[in-house]
């Protein structure tokens, strides 16, 4: 039984991608839009009794994306598919998973609770940045991991006297585990956010003076935590060719400008979302379709994925 990858509009790129690992053609579908704007979908192969992979990452335009993967996943199990899972690289409203103050929505259940209402045999995710989604989704989760992937696309750029910095407290196991896939030193940057845009830097923790810094979060927005990382490394007399490396590259607004700083050589993104027009050439591109290809094959072939899942 061979799977049939399903694509949506927010990244056909990276389905094109996966097909092309799994060594199969990309399901013809089409998407668009009714006159009054309502969305169209029509999933124009048959999938009767196969196994699909709808593709589709909730980022930008979050609420658009969702309605259309519960759209294309209601036609193929109309059209008779034998099952119908997820692969969402990124989901979004991770950062919304916990109520700080009165009047405020817990927006990561509310995304896993539209996600639950598809039927979805499996969803399959890459580093999500808060476990509560997972925990909420009706529906059997992967939680696969970008690591191993990145942390080789790391290996050229790492020096005798490179270390792995976490930009906040939260990034700490994550740095942990890139430390140990590289075999570095571990430092981190302690940080409270002033606003969405703002940080303030508190200390530095771990030996970073004279050293290269790799600095590592599982996704990056508006580049205000990196950034202000980068200044306290800088100051406490870390050199100036530092390494930026992340799963989801969001890069809102001046996201990305507010990083790509003479003292950064390279920034390290996967392409779980699309990567941002115009990329500059420091940027490297890391694929997420051999990560994804391997998890379907196993998904298809009843085997395990024990060693392709995050371990947070």
């Amino acid at each position: 039984m061979r799977p049939v990858i399903v694509s949506g509009s927010a990244h056909p790129a990276l389905a094109e991608d996966l097909a092309r690992a799994l060594g199969c053609e990309l399901a013809p579908c089409h998407r668009g839009r009714f006159p009054d704007g309502e969305q169209e979908v029509e999933v124009q192969a048959n999938v009767r009794g196969q196994p699909v992979f709808v593709v589709q990452p909730l980022g930008r335009s979050a609420g658009d994306q969702l309605l259309e993967l519960l759209l294309l996943a209601d036609a193929c199990h109309r059209a008779g598919a034998a099952s119908v899972a997820a692969v969402v690289p990124y989901v979004a409203f991770a950062r919304q998973d916990r109520v700080t103050r009165e009047g405020q929505p817990l927006g990561a259940k509310v995304l896993a609770r539209a996600l639950g209402t598809a039927a979805f045999s499996l969803v399959v995710a890459v580093d999500l940045h808060s476990a509560v989604i997972a925990s909420c989704i009706d529906a059997p989760v992967a939680h696969l991991t970008a690591e191993p992937l990145v942390a080789g696309a790391l290996r050229p750029h790492v020096r005798a006297d490179s270390v792995v910095v976490a930009p906040d407290l939260g990034a700490v196991k994550l740095a942990e585990a890139y430390a140990r896939h590289l075999g570095l030193p571990l430092a981190l940057v302690s940080k409270s956010r002033v606003s969405a845009a703002q940080v303030s830097v508190q200390r530095v923790v771990g030996d970073v003076a004279g050293k290269r810094p790799i600095i590592v979060d599982d996704m990056i927005s508006t580049g205000a935590t990196v950034q202000a990382a980068l200044d306290a490394l800088v100051a406490h007399g870390a050199l100036g060719e530092a390494v930026v490396a992340t799963t989801h590259g969001l890069f809102s607004g001046a996201g990305l400008e507010r990083i790509l700083r003479p003292d950064v050589t390279r920034v390290l993104a996967t392409d779980s979302l699309p990567p941002a027009a115009g990329g500059a050439p420091q940027v490297e591109i890391v694929g997420l379709a051999p990560l994804l290809a391997e998890a379907i094959r196993r998904i298809v072939g009843a085997r395990g994925l024990n060693e392709l899942l995050s371990p947070r």
